[in-house]
């Protein structure tokens, strides 16, 4: 009986155990007078032309965020009686920073200090510095200062993000409002949100950040930078408790090359390439929809290694690739001319290619062909598309190489499977089912093929305003 009871009351206490380990701490007070030294104000000037009124966008331009998130940096608005004229003046901004090593390193956001004259850098102590640019990636909003001290500077490290769950306390601290330095407290909501960069990784926390927050570090509960607080999703401009941080994994990478090179140098594969659809993991016979699907390669380094359109990356430089994003961030970290082991599935085969990486940054900026016309010529109807045969004429309207194959959709039924995947007239069907289509026939044979293969859908390769995507289309 004593046992029995005994048995109860483990029983009972242990679930009271597992949540006093989750309990909110006691408070922050500890952490905050740990990190605060470490926590820079900035403060930048940019003579400029235009007038401070008149209601321009508040969003600096080329910002990933500019139509979509409100940056935080601290424009002066219009004083009292200030002409609207574009007479030559200077407008000053406020935003947060942190720094990361004793000699004198501060992280902050790119829009905070764009096109900035001057940047002066005010410490926790009151103390104040003036700053130069050592280099800037739009692409993650990142930015790297740099101050010259006769004395160490206090600094705080970067911590792992990928540790960071759902629910972990954190806290922000910065200049929010041009307030000066303040602290708030809250918990990760969210992870891995994308806003409307390539390479975003986003930590979304409730810790209320606002205007001047931008730049500023987000701490987890052991003074540890997991995040650089970047936007907020907001009707009105204020906080309504869902910021975004940029993920520490992502901006110590960057960080890094900044550093070294003054500019990111990230890797380049040199492909087109698209997410699987479960139905077009069925039409090429994949067990599952993993992986990232090459609809063009270029010239370039996945050329020169023998890949193909058609092929399915599933694992690059031994790591395994889930989707578009997942090779995405794989390639961008790997280093500039690099030897990589590519691993793609082509006709139901594993195949191991060696691809040596080009650089992101050269590569970029290479012009689209022409849109594509629509065609007049021999027609066919093929699931519920009247498809019609590329044409010299339309080759060159779509500024495609001389001898381009494939056929052209004229029209297509609204009620059809290929206008509800969103093919259009116009668009340029070069391949079914994996097989180069010259002509209407071709396809049509592809379709056939793939009803008596057993298959529910075929796999199309349709190239629109010269670019490349894959569709699978029911046959039944």
């Amino acid at each position: 009986m004593l046992t029995a009871s005994l048995l109860a009351v483990a029983l009972a206490l242990s679930p009271i155990s597992r949540a006093e380990a989750r309990i909110a701490p006691e408070g922050f007070a500890d952490l905050a007078e740990q990190v605060s030294p470490a926590v820079v104000n900035i403060t930048t000037s940019t003579m400029v032309a235009e007038p401070t009124g008149g209601g321009a966008s508040p969003f600096p331009p080329g910002s990933p965020f500019d139509e979509l998130f409100r940056d935080f940096g601290f424009p002066n608005g219009p004083q009292q009686g200030q002409p609207d004229a574009p007479a030559p003046h200077r407008s000053n901004a406020l935003g947060s920073g942190f720094v990361i090593s004793e000699d004198g390193y501060i992280v902050t956001n790119n829009h905070v200090i764009e096109n900035a004259d001057e940047i002066q850098i005010e410490f926790f102590s009151g103390q104040k510095m003036d700053a130069k640019l050592v280099g800037t990636d739009p692409k993650t909003d990142i930015a790297l200062l740099k101050v010259e001290s006769d004395k160490p500077l206090p600094f705080v490290n970067f911590g792992d993000s990928d540790k960071s769950r759902v629910g972990d306390w954190v806290m922000a601290v910065g200049n929010p409002l041009g307030q000066g330095f303040s602290v708030s407290a809250g918990i990760v909501s969210a992870r891995n949100r994308e806003l409307s960069g390539t390479y975003d990784d986003y930590i979304q926390t409730d810790a209320a950040i606002n205007r001047g927050n931008s730049g500023g570090p987000l701490f987890n509960m052991n003074g540890e930078v997991i995040g650089v607080n970047t936007a907020i999703l907001s009707p009105n401009g204020g906080s309504i408790g869902i910021g975004f941080s940029m993920a520490s994994n992502v901006v110590k990478k960057v960080v890094d090359q900044l550093k070294q090179f003054g500019e990111t140098r990230r890797g380049w594969l040199g492909v087109k390439i698209q997410d699987i659809t479960p139905d077009m993991a069925e039409a090429m016979g994949l067990a599952s929809a993993d992986g990232a699907m090459v609809s063009e390669v270029p010239e370039g380094p996945a050329k020169e290694a023998g890949m193909l359109a058609g092929d399915v990356i599933t694992s690059f430089d031994g790591g395994e690739v889930k989707s578009t994003r997942d090779l995405v961030r794989r390639v961008a970290d790997a280093p500039v001319g690099e030897a990589v082991r590519v691993i793609v599935q082509r006709g139901g085969k594993s195949e191991t290619l060696l691809v040596t990486l080009g650089r992101r940054e050269l590569a970029e900026g290479e012009a689209a062909p022409a849109a594509a016309a629509k065609p007049q010529a021999d027609e066919e109807a093929v699931l519920g598309m009247t498809v019609v045969p590329l044409s010299d004429e339309m080759i060159a309207e779509m500024g495609l190489p001389s001898g381009a194959k494939g056929v052209v959709i004229k029209d297509l039924a609204e009620t059809s499977d290929a206008f509800d995947k969103g093919l259009r007239p116009g668009d340029l069907i070069t391949e079914a089912g994996q097989q180069p289509v010259a002509s209407p026939a071709d396809l049509a044979a592809q379709v056939a093929a793939a009803k008596e293969g057993g298959r529910k859908s075929v796999l199309l390769l349709i190239r629109r305003g010269g670019e490349p995507r894959f569709v699978a289309l029911s046959v039944e």
